[in-house]
């Protein structure tokens, strides 16, 4: 794909999804072969959006954060399968039961340590932002102080998928503890520094200030400046970066830990990062360490989404192609939604990867349809807000006019309609895909449970599971019941008052 090409992709990206500002990169074989940079960075200002604009890159952290796990796990200093609390001198994770295992390492990489999405929901959502943060200039309080020497488990480790800044901030004051660094420094000597990322930091310094973008929020009247945080959770969500140092970070997760400038981790290191460390169901993709996979038309492939009030943020990489996306945001509306999606279909271009579409060539199955249709909760902490948002009070399989549908059990009208379930395997007939174009994605895989006892829905979106249960305990029926109860009771008002 030449640069012509490339560039009317992304002009009718920008034509379906308006953007204040955008730095759109696609990296192969270690160098930036493209770059698009539309908008601005300050509308004030009039600060055009170049390569060395800094943004927000929020979640992306995560993943600096892995690689200085990972680091000192190849000088034997960490075992991902040991208890985290053998590492932590700060505080320590308490189980939610006496009863249950220790949360591992592994666990807190994967996302399925238990820990909660939110520690302290009323903080959060005071705030106004998603997660536990504090005005900029303002003392930010060290993990130790703000867990108060004690961070307490919601779910036992490895059974339930939560994400959660939480643990990786976990992780990275194990990489404090361990290297006897503070993270900011660590992650600056032993990851930036070594791959020439010179404008990439965790800490809002004035050479990062002097460049950094404003977010907006597109209002009915138009953009307005978002009132800036720093996170507590550092290690999850603070780092600020440019796109060119975003794409010698993309050569490096794209050719095996290093770079034209230097290395962080082995090649075999970091493809057992990309491996899947918490796979529900072997036919979805999963989650490896940090890293959410992804299967883009049999290509295997790896990303990570960063969200904050104003900016979003996406990496996408074809390891075996060595080729890698990124596009960061300052001001778009739905950008958590469609932004994933565009940039994962722009890799598919860049690797020749045919999109995932609605297949209309494989018969349906209707004699399995019984075993399907009923109420299905999801398998998730009552805090997890992103998983009950996402699907409500969970979901129903349901047989609509001689076809197969599922539907959230949610006041958001779109998603309560639902969503036709397209057989998507020749040979699997508890397979499906979905169409979520109304949403800014593609699609989406359904996958049925084959194996005996309880049906489970797994989805490839996330690692998230969704288990049957009994027609009785489905809350629609309930609300229904009371919906009944309540206009009976209503007509026996009326009666008795025509009557008197």
């Amino acid at each position: 794909m030449d640069q012509l090409e490339m560039k009317a992709i992304v002009d009718e990206i920008l034509n379906r999804r308006p953007a204040v500002g955008l730095a759109l990169g696609v990296v192969r074989n270690g160098a930036l072969e493209f770059f698009h940079g539309h908008g601005v960075a300050d509308i004030a200002s009039n600060t055009p959006i170049t390569e060395d604009t800094v943004f927000r890159i929020a979640s992306i952290t995560k993943t600096f954060t892995a690689i200085a796990v990972m680091q000192l796990w190849e000088q034997g200093l960490i075992d991902l399968d040991a208890p985290a609390d053998d590492y932590l001198r700060a505080y320590q994770l308490t189980p939610a039961r006496p009863a249950h295992r220790a949360a591992t390492v592994r666990h807190l990489l994967t996302h399925t340590a238990g820990v909660p999405q939110m520690v302290y929901p009323t903080q959060a959502l005071r705030s106004g932002w998603f997660g536990e943060s504090v005005e900029i200039g303002r003392p930010l309080p060290t993990l130790a102080e703000h867990y108060r020497g004690d961070l307490r488990l919601a779910a036992e480790p490895g059974t339930t998928f939560t994400y959660t800044d939480h643990g990786f901030a976990t992780l990275g004051q194990i990489v404090a503890d361990v290297s006897g660094q503070p993270l900011e420094g660590y992650l600056c000597e032993h990851v930036f520094e070594p791959l020439g990322m010179t404008d990439t930091s965790l800490v809002r310094s004035d050479r990062i200030t002097s460049r950094l973008a404003t977010g907006y929020r597109l209002a009915a009247d138009g953009p307005k400046p978002i009132v800036d945080r720093q996170w507590i959770t550092a290690a999850a969500a603070s780092a600020y970066s440019t796109p060119r140092d975003m794409a010698r970070y993309l050569a490096v997760l794209a050719g095996g830990g290093a770079n034209e400038h230097g290395s962080v981790l082995k090649p075999a290191t970091l493809a057992s990062m990309y491996e899947p460390h918490y796979q529900p169901d072997p036919r979805v993709p999963g989650i490896g360490l940090a890293f959410f996979r992804a299967d883009l038309g049999g290509h295997p492939a790896i990303e990570h989404q960063g969200i904050l009030p104003g900016f979003n943020a996406q990496i996408f990489v074809a390891p075996r192609q060595a080729v890698g996306v990124m596009a960061f945001t300052n001001g778009a509306r739905n950008a958590l939604m469609w932004l994933p999606a565009e940039t994962g279909r722009l890799l598919g271009h860049a690797i020749d990867a045919p999109d995932a579409a609605i297949r209309t060539a494989i018969p349906h199955h209707p004699e399995i349809w019984g075993d399907l249709v009923g109420w299905y909760r999801p398998h998730a902490q009552l805090t997890d807000m992103q998983t009950w948002s996402m699907v409500g009070a969970g979901t129903e399989v349901v047989v609509r006019r001689g076809r197969l549908w599922l539907r959230a059990l949610s006041p958001i009208p779109a998603l309560y309609r639902g969503f036709l379930l397209h057989p998507d395997d020749e040979e699997d007939p508890y397979v499906f895909r979905i169409d979520l174009s109304d949403f800014g994605l593609a699609t989406a895989r359904v996958v049925f449970s084959r194996e005996p006892g309880p049906r489970s829905i797994h989805l490839d979106l996330a690692p998230l599971t969704l288990q049957k249960r009994p027609t009785a305990t489905n809350p629609r029926v309930w609300v229904s019941g009371a919906l009944i109860a309540a206009s009976a009771a209503v007509a026996i008002r009326r009666i008795r008052y025509r009557r008197a």
